[in-house]
């Protein structure tokens, strides 16, 4: 009995303790907490106030360094296609195409000289690993703090940003090979005109000397030594140049002397 009597005492202190602790938090909802960035210090000290957040006409403040969706300014692209080769998941595809001349100038002063005709990011396959920013060397490639982007159809996580409508992309292509194949016309007139200057005719009609190629001759030790032995004579005696010019032997170079075994 004295049992059943505790049980309900303590019921009513738990349900009162209970209620105060609720009358409590709805006395502070009066305040409102601010919608501070998780990263803040004094994120998780705040225990008073309004918490709830009137999605989606507020939002809580998201890091800087997040990694959300992918824009591309195109205006500073320069099309060097090092996204596309460090993506491991194969997200980002371009379809570059040359263009005849400069064609502009991005913001860090890094000349364009190739069009995008193609430069789509599938965000359905995007790891978010945040590489293709990294290696962009004119920081075009960024990732914005836009993380509502879902859709019910997968074809909509496809973002193009490409500035040349189908037709246009055509123009510049065949632009490219008309300037391709004017190249190879010169080239190959250019050749035909050096052949019809080395052919035989032209070449008995003005004839051109060729200069040989210089090639020193290199004397022999015994000579040049005998031509200082005799020009050491001739400087001693001047009169024997003109009387009696002395012929001198080439000196050997080295010649071993033969110890005699003594018995």
């Amino acid at each position: 009995m004295n049992q059943y009597f505790q049980n309900i005492s303590d019921g009513i202190f738990t349900t009162i303790g209970g209620m105060k602790l609720t009358f409590r938090h709805l006395w502070a909802a009066r305040n409102r907490r601010k919608a501070t960035n998780i990263q803040k210090s004094d994120y998780f000290w705040e225990k008073e106030g309004m918490v709830t957040l009137q999605y989606p006409h507020e939002k809580m403040a998201i890091p800087d360094n997040g990694r959300y969706k992918l824009h591309n300014e195109i205006d500073d692209c320069i099309v060097c296609d090092k996204c596309v080769k460090i993506c491991p998941v194969d997200c980002i595809e371009i379809e570059p195409i040359r263009a005849t001349e400069e064609i502009g100038k991005a913001s860090d002063g890094s000349s364009i000289r190739l069009y995008a005709a193609k430069f789509d990011i599938d965000m359905a396959k995007c790891c978010y690993c945040g590489l293709c920013t990294t290696v962009c060397p004119t920081e075009c490639l960024t990732m914005t703090h836009e993380f509502e982007y879902s859709g019910f159809d997968v074809r909509e996580m496809l973002f193009k940003f490409s500035n040349l409508t189908p037709e246009q992309a055509e123009e510049k292509r065949q632009l490219w090979e008309q300037y391709q194949l004017e190249k190879v016309n010169r080239q190959s007139a250019v050749v035909s005109e050096q052949q019809i200057n080395e052919s035989p005719a032209s070449k008995t009609q003005s004839p051109v000397s060729v200069k040989p190629i210089f090639k020193p001759k290199m004397k022999s030790l015994e000579s040049s030594q005998a031509v200082v032995n005799n020009d050491q004579q001739v400087s001693e005696n001047p009169e024997s140049k003109i009387q009696n010019p002395v012929v001198v032997s080439p000196k050997p170079v080295f010649k071993p002397k033969i110890r005699p075994i003594n018995p």
